[in-house]
């Protein structure tokens, strides 16, 4: 059985022109106009900030929501911001898509419900933090920051402040990634013992070609926004090329995190022990030396919990691409690419009654305006990110210095080592901070 899964969207290609795009069935009767459209007043207001892109990929699947209705976007670059309201003001028939280059002057408006995260990793503890603390729900791109402290920020700001908080590992949304953690969940593959996850990496090369030294931001982009926290390096085109700044420690961790963390996600979905208990930690990396990209290339990183049971957690050249839960009774790959299992009769069990089932939702983005709604936990929900992120930002840490850590999940620190605990932590810069 090979389900064929959609690439860096909210809804699989087999649901976008059916349930996919459904409105969540908990819209009450007053919310709707004579003619049966949601009344504007009732819609979510949205806000857009970072419409690159995956912003953008973002921004018009949530134009496709009925009850929700996109009335801001926000970028450091001029000519991104004007083509993103030319597609608002498209799908409305108006023009009233607001335009912004400051994140702060999207939270200040007191008519948004809601925002969309987008901007690059480095910004996403400062912006989801700020939204929080402004009594905004928000969707925000995944992993959650760039170090262990910020991606727990987060999670203390959307908590304190009671927001709902959906962010991008958009898989739970896909029913072979549910089928394949509600097996691992309930048993059908015996007790498991091991888990591989593999994710990109080393495929993503640097495009910038050219010479290191500064140069003069292009016309209509704010550089020192777009910086942000980061150290006060000048302009230079290798900095902000896609991917290259995925590359560059200052702004990413590296695909060790930002794309590991999908496949990690599913992992931890699956085996709630992942997440939860104390691990030994073994990882050994390589990283990237041309131009400015300087982190995470390769990885090999070996999880170790009590009684043996272990995540092996790799680059996809190393390992095949996915998540696997191998246990005493069988095994369950799913990937993108499709759900494979032995027995094979596993991808076809009818589920019991009692058994524990992980989520009903076809839709990520149509999922957070439900939740935005009821009040209730996305399927992607704060918590469920930082462990996710932190995962991968943890095997980074171990394979930057080479040696055997020991995490403890309660505390959020290893134990015996000074030096690993300094890094849980980063710098924020040119005035910046939580």
């Amino acid at each position: 059985m090979n389900l064929k899964m959609n690439r860096r969207h909210f809804i699989s290609g087999t649901l976008a022109a059916g349930a996919g795009l459904a409105l969540p069935n908990i819209i009450p009767g007053r919310a709707f106009g004579q003619d049966g459209a949601v009344a504007p007043s009732n819609r979510i207001t949205l806000g857009c900030i970072g419409v690159g892109g995956m912003g953008t990929d973002n921004m018009k699947n949530f134009l496709k929501l009925p009850d929700c209705q996109v009335v801001a976007v926000c970028d450091a670059y001029a000519d991104r911001r004007q083509r993103a309201k030319e597609i608002v003001d498209a799908q409305y028939g108006d023009a009233g898509c607001a335009l912004y280059g400051d994140f702060r002057e999207v939270l200040a408006r007191d008519d948004i419900d809601a925002v969309m995260i987008a901007a690059q990793d480095h910004w996403h503890a400062l912006i989801a933090t700020a939204a929080a603390k402004a009594g905004k729900d928000m969707y925000c791109e995944k992993p959650l920051g760039v170090s262990v402290e910020q991606s727990r920020a987060i999670v203390d700001a959307v908590r304190k402040n009671n927001r709902v908080f959906q962010t991008g590992t958009w898989q739970r949304s896909l029913e072979p990634f549910q089928r394949a953690c509600t097996l691992a969940r309930n048993g059908y593959v015996g007790q498991i013992h091991t888990v591989e996850v593999a994710t990109e990496g080393p495929h993503y090369q640097p495009k910038y070609k050219g010479g290191l030294e500064p140069q003069p931001a292009p016309e209509g982009f704010d550089w020192e926004m777009w910086r942000g926290p980061a150290p006060a390096e000048p302009y230079n085109e290798g900095r902000v090329a896609w991917p290259d700044w995925y590359l560059i420690f200052d702004y990413c961790t590296g695909f060790i995190s930002n794309w590991g963390v999908h496949h990690l996600d599913i992992a931890n979905w699956g085996c709630p022990w992942i997440g939860e208990e104390p691990f030994d930690l073994e990882c050994k990396e390589t990283f990237r030396k041309e131009g400015f990209t300087n982190n995470s290339e390769t990885w090999d990183a070996t999880f170790t919990y009590s009684g043996g049971r272990k995540m092996i957690f790799k680059d996809k050249e190393q390992l095949k691409s996915g998540c696997k839960f191998i246990g005493d009774e069988g095994w369950v790959h799913v990937d993108r690419s499709g759900i494979w299992a032995e027995p094979e009769s596993l991808l076809t069990v009818a589920f019991n009654d009692t058994d524990t089932r992980l989520t009903d939702s076809t839709n990520h983005g149509g999922n957070l305006i439900e939740c935005v709604q009821t009040r209730k936990d996305p399927v992607s929900n704060v918590n469920a990110a930082h462990t996710a992120s932190c995962l991968g930002m943890l095997a980074d840490i171990a394979g930057r210095l080479q040696t055997k850590l020991s995490w403890d999940p309660k505390t959020e620190r290893f134990q015996g080592n000074d030096e690993a605990n300094a890094m849980l932590h980063r710098d924020m810069h040119n005035g910046w901070s939580l």
